[in-house]
């Protein structure tokens, strides 16, 4: 399984906050519906962006059961949350993320296949980066291609590695 951290300071990056802030600003001014104001550099941004360990926390929270989704696996029941529930949850705590599909590698005997999805979190200070894996059967035909589903797996599983519905792995334990 792929597993691979990295923190990386904006201070070294070329897009700082005052390169983009300069850059959107002079978008803003194109824009019909924009109004002048004595500071034209001025872009309101603390809504857009925020402190890594702010939006850790809010990642780190319980996701509510109405959220979640019931699938039965080998006869045991299991909850998750849908991809497309962490892609809203994502989009609402963390609007500057974004993510990609690594690597997608077929099994010798070609029966499963599997994902290597990348998350970045972008904050206001830092930028931070989970990967994890998916694997699904391709003799699988329930839903979906079996790529979609090893890619949706790993999606979760690396969000999962910034909190993201962790509760759910421990909730026995509770």
């Amino acid at each position: 399984m792929a597993s691979s951290m990295a923190i990386k300071t904006l201070a070294t990056s070329p897009f700082t906050r005052s390169t983009l802030t300069k850059s959107v600003s002079s978008l803003v001014r194109l824009l019909p519906y924009s109004t002048k104001s004595d500071d034209d550099d001025a872009i309101p941004t603390a809504g857009i962006s925020r402190p890594l360990s702010d939006i850790l926390k809010e990642l780190n929270k319980k996701v509510p059961d109405s959220l979640l989704k019931l699938r039965n696996e080998d006869g045991f029941n299991m909850k998750y949350i849908p991809w497309h529930v962490v892609n809203r949850i994502m989009n609402l705590h963390a609007p500057e993320w974004s993510g990609e599909v690594r690597n997608i590698t077929y099994s010798a005997d070609g029966k499963s296949v599997s994902v290597v999805y990348r998350v970045t979190l972008y904050g206001s200070d830092a930028e931070i980066y989970r990967e994890s894996t998916g694997t699904a059967s391709v003799d699988d035909t329930g839903y979906g291609d079996p790529v979609q589903k090893a890619e949706s797996m790993a999606f979760r599983r690396a969000c999962a590695r910034f909190g993201l519905g962790l509760h759910l792995y421990h909730e026995d334990l509770l």
